[in-house]
């Protein structure tokens, strides 16, 4: 075997119910934040890829939205981006709260799961909030459900058994070239990152007060010597939602802006000047072209060739 076919590489992707910490998970394997992470569910809206190059070879990560009951078009468009990719994949990662408790949400995906021929790995996240003797008993739980691949309890926040993680996918790819340069970490559009930066910075500082109906699109991006000059809209369904989002005096977005800045520079490695409006756009989220306008088209939801 050659030193190239001597690499393995293959695409794993996360699934699981909103909030389980997919999107903490991929970003603690890839060593960088790339998804949005927030203590509301159902933050990532599109499949995020990402990659991890090591010596052993390359896994290509895609970080679904959460599975869960849709209530409108953008609902329905998550949950098929994250139930067509199971069977395109090389590995599936589920991940599961640190209990033996199994709701009708992870029956759901029980379900999903029996019917594909993938190899399934049980991700147990958030072992760092339980005892450890503990773990015992929810591996033994989810057992009797699944004849998984594998069972292995981390936690993504800590960064617990997280390389016992990465070298248990490596066992299940196939031998092969790399399919992105060793220094690609995602294939998502800079603008988009961004937006999703904007967009993580107002799910937290709004906290209960707006519901998921806000999205973030980039008007222009453009660099100036050692300046980028970032133009962006926080999109919210209601009229009241607006006066929320731009606080009094302006004060709640000065503060996403302020707070979104700083990662934002970090990223582009530039200073940034980033200005921020709100429009509203009533029941954007039921609307076909008002979502393909914010990147999220419910007919690309297939990864093509592998």
């Amino acid at each position: 075997m050659s030193e190239n076919n001597a690499h393995k590489s293959g695409f794993v992707t996360l699934i699981g119910r909103p909030n389980v910490g997919k999107s903490t998970l991929m970003n603690r394997l890839i060593g960088q934040k790339i998804a949005i992470t927030s203590n509301k569910p159902q933050t990532t809206r599109n499949r995020i890829q990402t990659v991890l190059t090591t010596k052993q070879g390359q896994i290509v990560f895609l970080d679904t939205p959460g599975i869960h009951k849709a209530k409108n078009k953008l609902g329905n468009y998550m949950v098929n981006v994250a139930e067509h990719t199971m069977d395109e994949v090389d590995v599936i990662l589920w991940l599961v709260e640190p209990t033996d408790y199994i709701g009708a949400g992870e029956r759901h995906i029980i379900e999903q799961l029996k019917k594909t021929k993938t190899p399934v790995i049980l991700v147990i996240n958030k072992i760092d909030t339980v005892k450890k003797d503990a773990i015992l008993g929810f591996i033994d739980a989810y057992r009797k459900e699944l004849d998984f691949s594998e069972i292995v309890p981390v936690s993504a926040l800590k960064g617990n058994g997280t390389e016992d993680l990465i070298q248990t996918i490596f066992k299940y790819l196939p031998y092969g070239p790399a399919f992105y340069d060793e220094d690609t970490i995602t294939d998502q559009p800079m603008r988009q990152i961004v937006a999703e930066l904007i967009r993580e910075k107002a799910l937290r500082l709004l906290e209960d007060e707006i519901p998921h109906g806000i999205a973030v699109s980039i008007e222009s991006m453009k660099e100036k010597g050692s300046l980028c000059h970032i133009e962006a809209t926080i999109v919210c369904e209601r009229d009241s939602h607006k006066g929320i989002i731009i606080g009094k005096g302006g004060a709640m977005l000065k503060k996403i802006g302020s707070q979104a800045r700083p990662e934002i520079e970090e990223m582009l490695e530039m200073q940034v000047n980033l200005k921020l409006w709100v429009k509203v756009k009533k029941d954007w989220r039921d609307s076909d072209f008002l979502m393909k306008n914010f990147g999220y088209n419910p007919k690309d939801i297939t990864m093509g060739d592998k």
